[in-house]
């Protein structure tokens, strides 16, 4: 359901961002995050050190440094399927001070549970899915869905101003339980994800002819490309609701198949 960030979110401060993780969609939140005027800086296994520095952000090779630079919150941008194995290689011992882990994941069970199995019991941990991406939110965020949980939180100004980033750019602030919202986004996300990945499969193409509706079908397919089949496994693999969901879709062809092949049995009856 749609919340309020809170009453202590309009004293929004100037917060030290670290991102473990600098891909497309870090960089997509990090262009905006330098705009409301945050500090940032990154670590990644791909060196980003010229990218950052032409962004204004501090680039760490070394986790172990990046972890003691006095990070307000670390927002953990990685893969689905990855966020373990980088989460279990992080020398969280190096940190200097209780701090606020942000995840941005697409799953968020898998993500929540990670976060609390290995970070140390003084950090906290807010879950978010900002339901948006450089595509989609090329022209603004205003309107755009951005789901979060404080899964747990003792800095409530902390963790307020990080919130208030999103709710600055007019996005639709979305505050609801991490399993609330695999339930919902297996029903959405992940077929829409599948449904797209059929077409490319079928290898469907623009014709001559193409009604709207089939217009709307090659652009999901093509949307669909643009993402990794890493994400699309790890929306399979990390949310429970996606393995029920693709069984229901299962069911629901075969189900319409019986009813045409029915169908095409009366007709020819008929004609007899």
């Amino acid at each position: 359901m749609s919340a309020p960030v809170s009453a202590s979110a309009s004293a929004s401060r100037s917060l030290k961002i670290g991102i473990v993780g600098f891909g497309t969609f870090s960089q997509f939140l990090a262009k905006t995050m330098i705009k409301q005027g945050h500090s940032l800086r990154a670590t990644s296994r791909t060196d980003y050190s010229q990218l950052c520095a032409d962004l204004g952000i501090t680039f760490f090779s070394d986790m172990a440094t990046f972890l003691g630079a006095d990070n307000d919150v670390i927002m953990i941008c990685t893969s689905i399927l990855s966020l373990s194995q980088v989460l279990k290689s992080i020398p969280f011992h190096s940190l200097k001070q209780p701090t606020l882990f942000v995840d941005v994941l697409s799953v968020k069970e898998h993500a929540r549970d990670t976060l609390l199995q290995v970070l140390p019991e003084d950090s906290d941990v807010l879950c978010t899915h900002p339901m948006f991406g450089p595509e989609s939110g090329k022209n603004g965020w205003r309107d755009l869905n951005f789901m979060y949980e404080r899964v747990r939180v003792m800095d409530e100004e902390t963790c307020s101003s990080f919130l208030k980033i999103f709710e600055t750019e007019g996005c639709r602030m979305l505050e609801m339980s991490c399993t609330k919202h695999d339930e919902l986004a297996a029903k959405s996300q992940f077929i829409t994800h599948t449904i797209g990945r059929i077409l490319s499969e079928m290898d469907i193409e623009s014709t001559l002819i193409d009604t709207k509706g089939f217009e709307a079908l090659v652009q999901l397919r093509k949307n669909t490309e643009s993402d990794s089949f890493d994400l699309f496994s790890g929306l399979y693999i990390h949310n429970r609701f996606a393995k029920q969901e693709l069984k229901y879709l299962e069911f629901a062809l075969e189900k319409l198949k019986q009813k045409l092949l029915k169908r095409d049995e009366e007709e020819q009856e008929a004609n007899q």
